[in-house]
């Protein structure tokens, strides 16, 4: 895989999918986004995506188109759509896609990969994403912290494949001229449970009060509510068979309200904007699970009713933190 050789589609190019797909093209590789018409007017517009990091403002020039013809010339594609349309996307995606296309998923939750996999052909690599970045406004993406990228084989069968394990190994490369950290675990499933922990503990919080994950950490009684949702997924997780350590999961997540703490998560930007968020992968898929493996979690469910509630409400939570008469009602 080299600079000149491997083609890049960002499909699903919000926030983070325009935030990789940037670092990208800014090294000088071939990238092309889909993402919204607005987004894809503004970058247009502006001659590239306006990219917010370490307090500059860089001008990237990038591909950008609504359609998925791009699809068919990619050689690595990035989706990073909302949990709710992978299957769709991915029915979309399979007449489109070369048979040599890997496909990477940059998605919230655990389920997408098995997701995308069911319809397409092509190798499908969970992909777990730890990074802060918001879309203030179409064409515009800005970088909160971190992101630093965790990918591995989604079966022991596939593990056991040299040539896609090569394969993956050369992402590690390609996106290190990105100066983006790639690492390969053989344990990625795990990993992606152990992100889920913490966007149960934090995504709805974030959501429903409007406020960052270092204010939300420092009101009194939040920690003990995020240590019992973070009890609750470790116990779900187990009763699935998957071995998660709680103890390092708490520092862990202890640790997000330092290393993230101006970041609003995508669960809130989603509700202020009257979009439909992915609660139902998150607190919801717990929820779920939970119910039929045994397992009670009452916190995840509370948080993820209360989130379907403010989606569908007239009153909504805004960025200043009160409510206000949503125009979907």
């Amino acid at each position: 895989m080299t600079r000149s050789s491997l083609s890049t589609v960002v499909l699903g190019a919000g926030a983070v999918g325009s935030f990789y797909g940037a670092m990208l093209a800014r090294a000088g590789l071939a990238v092309h986004l889909i993402a919204r018409e607005p987004h894809v007017a503004a970058i247009a517009q502006q001659g590239g995506l306006r990219l917010d990091m370490g307090g500059q403002q860089q001008l990237v020039p990038v591909a950008a188109t609504s359609t998925l013809d791009a699809l068919r010339e990619a050689d690595l594609v990035l989706v990073c759509v909302k949990s709710t349309d992978t299957a769709e996307v991915a029915a979309q995606m399979a007449p489109l896609l070369r048979p040599d296309a890997l496909v990477l998923s940059l998605q919230n939750g655990v389920e997408n990969a098995d997701t995308l996999a069911r319809t397409l052909s092509n190798p499908v690599i969970p992909t777990v994403v730890y990074v802060a970045v918001g879309m203030p406004e179409p064409g515009r993406v800005t970088h909160h912290g971190r992101g630093e990228l965790v990918i591995g084989p989604r079966t022991a069968a596939e593990a056991a494949q040299p040539t896609l394990m090569a394969r993956l190994q050369g992402l590690v490369t390609h996106f290190a001229q990105a100066q983006v950290g790639v690492s390969i675990s053989l344990q990625v499933m795990e990993a992606l449970w152990e992100k889920l922990v913490i966007n149960c503990a934090y995504n709805a919080l974030s959501a429903l009060t409007q406020q960052p994950y270092g204010l939300i950490a420092q009101q009194d009684g939040v920690l003990a509510l995020q240590r019992a949702l973070v009890a609750e997924v470790v116990a779900v997780a187990r009763a699935q068979g998957l071995r998660l350590d709680e103890a390092a999961l708490w520092a862990a997540t202890a640790q997000i309200a330092h290393s993230m703490a101006t970041q609003r998560s995508s669960t809130a930007q989603d509700l202020v904007r009257g979009k439909a968020t992915e609660i139902d992968h998150l607190n919801g898929f717990v929820a779920r699970r939970g119910a039929a493996l045994g397992v009670a979690t009452p916190m995840n469910q509370a948080l993820w009713a209360m989130v379907k509630l403010a989606e569908t409400s007239a009153w909504r939570p805004t960025p200043s933190g009160v409510m206000a008469l949503s125009q979907r009602a």
